[in-house]
């Protein structure tokens, strides 16, 4: 899969997946990562999917409705890649921090729900649910972000909550922080995601 790697000065931190929206590449959500841990290294990927043109992760049947075989195949291809990523650039993949939005958050979701703890955590902004009807991983402890949006046309509040109940019914520590804004990425909700992750995964100032 086309994607970029860079070593983050903090050899032991977290790895940041990068996975990006319709149209996106792997060079969409780099200043993302800057806001969340500028000191971690970062693999970002860009979806292998074309719809017209626009790169994505899976392809979907209309808007909102997505081929399940499909999505199946595409996040087998996500695992093995990352499995291998991690071979060639050195780092465990259990330190992979999921941070996607829309359809780059729908894959990442899809990871934890078809293959349980293979991610360290995930910052999902704006995911609709993957699938429906599957068996539930153990995700006992995983901590999850979701962020959402009130006026959310593609991702409605209530995809929002039964993704959250999903997760939660998993055994995943879920937070979900509400906007008041649509489908788009703002300032505001990167911030609330980039606290939760300091708060998440990093020692405070000070501390032993």
């Amino acid at each position: 899969m086309k994607h970029l790697f860079r070593k983050g000065a903090d050899a032991d931190a977290s790895v940041l997946l990068l996975l990006h929206g319709t149209g996106g590449n792997e060079e969409d959500l780099l200043p993302l990562a800057e806001m969340v841990d500028p000191s971690a290294s970062v693999l970002s990927v860009r979806g292998n999917v074309l719809e017209n043109g626009m790169p994505r992760f899976f392809h979907r049947l209309s808007e909102g409705v997505f081929d399940e075989e499909d999505l199946v195949f595409r996040t087998w291809e996500l695992k093995e890649f990352l499995e291998e990523a991690a071979q060639e650039y050195g780092f465990s993949p259990r330190r992979l921090i999921a941070v996607g939005y829309s359809n780059g958050a729908n894959i990442a979701a899809s990871l934890l729900l078809h293959y349980g703890k293979i991610l360290q955590g995930a910052v999902l902004h704006h995911p609709m649910v993957p699938r429906r009807g599957i068996e539930l991983p153990d995700l006992s402890g995983l901590p999850v972000f979701i962020g959402a949006g009130r006026n959310d046309p593609i991702c409605v509040p209530a995809e929002t909550e039964e993704l959250e109940k999903l997760f939660q019914k998993a055994g995943a520590e879920v937070e979900v922080h509400w906007g008041s804004t649509g489908h788009q990425l703002t300032r505001s909700e990167i911030g609330v995601a980039a606290a939760w992750y300091k708060n998440t995964y990093q020692e405070p100032e000070g501390s032993l």
